[in-house]
């Protein structure tokens, strides 16, 4: 399955909370969920009792949705991190955590990790002075996340690094904002990752 491409704000009033899809509108309280906090369609409102089975589903679709990966992404994400040992579910997150798009959106250089992606396919990206160009490049502990010269005025860019203030930087990334580059210092703890997904459900999911 490719990755989804419709209308994002549907996706959120489908599950009822906020996946970082809208950015600016979100911090805005614009976004369709802020204004119709129900699914939508015809019986959007009346929400029936979900299956166990839907429950599983729905935590693995809220992932795949929020880090923007295909459904066959994210399954050779978990086989991964069933390969590893410790916590496969905890594992999963971490090896989200590390896409170069996501590292970039969880520096503040974009508002939304689509748009983080964009950057990154778009050659505006440099990881350790080499350009990069493919959004699901692993990023590892250590290792330098820049904007290319060309584009450290480029106004989306510097309006992200002016929301940062609002939405705050994550303690695994360390940030010079005025330099447009960051180091990823260290990969995260589970409790440190803010993201209404319980990983568990995607376990059981997957272990069937």
């Amino acid at each position: 399955m490719s990755r989804y491409r419709g209308a994002v704000e549907k996706l959120e009033r489908r599950f009822g909370v906020s996946l970082a899809l809208k950015g600016e509108r979100r911090l805005a309280g614009k976004s369709a969920l802020d204004k119709r906090p129900y699914a939508p369609g015809q019986h959007g409102a009346k929400r029936g009792k979900i299956s166990e089975y839907g429950l599983q589903l729905r935590e693995k679709q809220k992932a795949k949705f929020m880090y923007g990966v295909s459904e066959k992404q994210f399954r050779r994400l978990f086989a991964e991190a069933a390969r590893r040992d410790g916590n496969t579910g905890v594992l999963l997150i971490q090896l989200l955590e590390q896409r170069l798009d996501n590292v970039v959106y969880r520096m503040s250089f974009a508002t939304t990790r689509r748009f983080a992606r964009q950057l990154v396919t778009h050659g505006h990206i440099l990881v350790d002075g080499k350009r990069v160009n493919i959004p699901s490049y692993r990023v590892e502990a250590g290792q330098k996340i820049e904007i290319v010269e060309k584009s450290k005025n480029n106004p989306q860019i510097s309006r992200a690094i002016e929301l940062s203030s609002q939405t705050g930087i994550v303690a695994w990334v360390d940030v010079e904002k005025d330099k447009r580059f960051g180091i990823f210092t260290r990969y995260p703890q589970r409790d440190e990752v803010i993201i209404p997904v319980e990983e568990r459900f995607i376990v059981e999911l997957y272990s069937k």
